[in-house]
Parts: C-alpha cells; sequence; structure tokens
C-alpha cells in the first residue's frame, strides 16, 4: 500500500477548542440601593433594627433556618420575609459578610440635631473616623457602657449601613447618633452648656484614669494616624492619653474608646 502523503491544500483546518464552557462564570451584579436606604445583616443587626420602633422596615430576606428563629423569638415582623435560600442573600453582600441567613432593607434612622441631646451621662464624639469597623466597634462599646449618644461630622463619617451596622452587632438600633456640620463648633456648643469635654491624645499632658472628670461628659477620639485635628484639640477643655504600661503606647481607636470609657466611668465612681 502506498503511503500517504500530507497536502496542506487539500488538508481541513483545525477546529479550534470550546473553551467558554470551562471559563467561570460572571457573578450576578448586585442590584442598587436606593437612596436613603440601609442594608442591614445578621442576626443581631437585624434583631435590634426590628426591635426599634424608629425604624421603617422595607423589606425582610431570609432563610428558612432564619425565618424560623424570628418566629421562635417572637419579633414582630412589619412585614412578611421572602424566603430565599443562603446564596441569594451572599449574592448581595462581600464574599466575607456573615449574614445568618438574614437581611433587611429599611429606612436610615432620621440623623438628631445636637440639641436633641441631653445634658447628661457620657457622648463620645469622633473626629473624622472613616473605618466603618472601627465606627461599629466603637458603637458596640457605647452600647456596652452606656454611652447617652455618638457625635460625627456630616462628612467623613462612613453610612450608617452593611458593615457598620454589622460591625456594631445591633448597637446601631441602641445608641443615638447626633451628626452635625462643625465639630469646633459642636463642641463649643457642648462646653457652653455645661458639657466637660476631654480629648484624647497620646501625648496628652493629664492621664485620662488621674483626671478630674464630670458629667456631662464628652470624650473626642481622633482618627488612627492622624489623632485629633488641631481646632478639635484646642477646643477641648482637657487633653487626655491612656496610660499604657506596655512597650506601644498607642491603640486601634476603637480598642482606645473602649479603654477610655471603662477608664472614665472608674472615675466617675462607677455610675
Amino acid at each position: 500500500m502506498a503511503e500517504r502523503k500530507w497536502d496542506p491544500k487539500h488538508s481541513k483546518p483545525r477546529r479550534p477548542r470550546d473553551k467558554s464552557r470551562f471559563a467561570p462564570k460572571p457573578k450576578p451584579a448586585r442590584p442598587p440601593i436606593p437612596d436613603g436606604v440601609a442594608v442591614l445583616y445578621g442576626w443581631h443587626t437585624v434583631a435590634a433594627a426590628l426591635a426599634n420602633p424608629r425604624r421603617t422596615i422595607r423589606k425582610i430576606t431570609a432563610t428558612e433556618n432564619a425565618a424560623r428563629r424570628l418566629a421562635d423569638e417572637g419579633l414582630t415582623l412589619p412585614v412578611p420575609p421572602e424566603i430565599v435560600r443562603p446564596d441569594a442573600i451572599a449574592a448581595r453582600l462581600s464574599p466575607d459578610s456573615v449574614h445568618n441567613g438574614l437581611l433587611v432593607e429599611a429606612d436610615a434612622l432620621p440623623a438628631l440635631e445636637l440639641e436633641d441631646l441631653t445634658d447628661e451621662g457620657i457622648a463620645l464624639v469622633l473626629d473624622q473616623i472613616t473605618d466603618p469597623h472601627n465606627v461599629g466597634a466603637i458603637l458596640r462599646s457605647a452600647a456596652a457602657f452606656g454611652v447617652s449618644a455618638i457625635v460625627t461630622t456630616a462628612r467623613h463619617s462612613p453610612e450608617a449601613t452593611g458593615v457598620l451596622a454589622k460591625s456594631a452587632s445591633g448597637a446601631l438600633d441602641l445608641v443615638p447618633m447626633v451628626t452635625v456640620q462643625n465639630l469646633a463648633r459642636a463642641l463649643t456648643a457642648l462646653k457652653e452648656r455645661g458639657w466637660l469635654t476631654v480629648g484624647l491624645d497620646s501625648e496628652g499632658e493629664t492621664n485620662l484614669a488621674a483626671a478630674n472628670l464630670r458629667e456631662p461628659l464628652a470624650l473626642v477620639l481622633g482618627a488612627e494616624g492622624k489623632g485629633l485635628r488641631q481646632l478639635t484639640r484646642e477646643t477641648c477643655d482637657i487633653r487626655a492619653r491612656l496610660q499604657l504600661p506596655g512597650m506601644l503606647k498607642s491603640l486601634n481607636v476603637s480598642n482606645a474608646a473602649a479603654v477610655a470609657l471603662y477608664a472614665a466611668r472608674q472615675r466617675l465612681g462607677g455610675s
């Protein structure tokens, strides 16, 4: 049998392999969030929102297990929940979000004015702290130590939704938030109403644990790295430091808030 020779003129071109079926499928686009709507997820966050009469709930998305738990806990649901699979909730959130089978769309809480703040107890004043994890953790400590309110600026502050609400573990609906346009003017107004304003500063001349504190007391915290802005620092009655015994003399701002609240409560007599 004669050997068959390959002729490029009569050979059929090889069809390229279809690799599209092996390509990763594009992730579904997250639906846009309307203005003024807060997305809340996680058990403690959602439970606190449902229990807050100041919250207006628009929509509840839950897995079967989460909906059953809501019923078992006796929580009043203003709207019937939409039952979905867990991955339907996960698709609306960042990959590392722990939602516990619950997601709620609600109206943002109405912002309070400085005039709404009662002149008693301890308030935390945040000077351009923008990280939502930190603000959420500060809210959680504030709820634990019975803080009367948190004062923050309208600009350079994270939105009270999503990551912040989850980090707060329900405290967003427990601690009143006061929004001001100018922090230095707000501190001056508080001082005129009898508040003692104490700025936390690693270089402060006074040890907070030994400071002469009284109520109403405003503890002022600055952003990590930058600390208190100059005008904020100059406006405070006292610039106090946390006396730390270790080699490091600074803390994450949310940890510093918790330590400062404990020291202040001890100094005020544990009230």
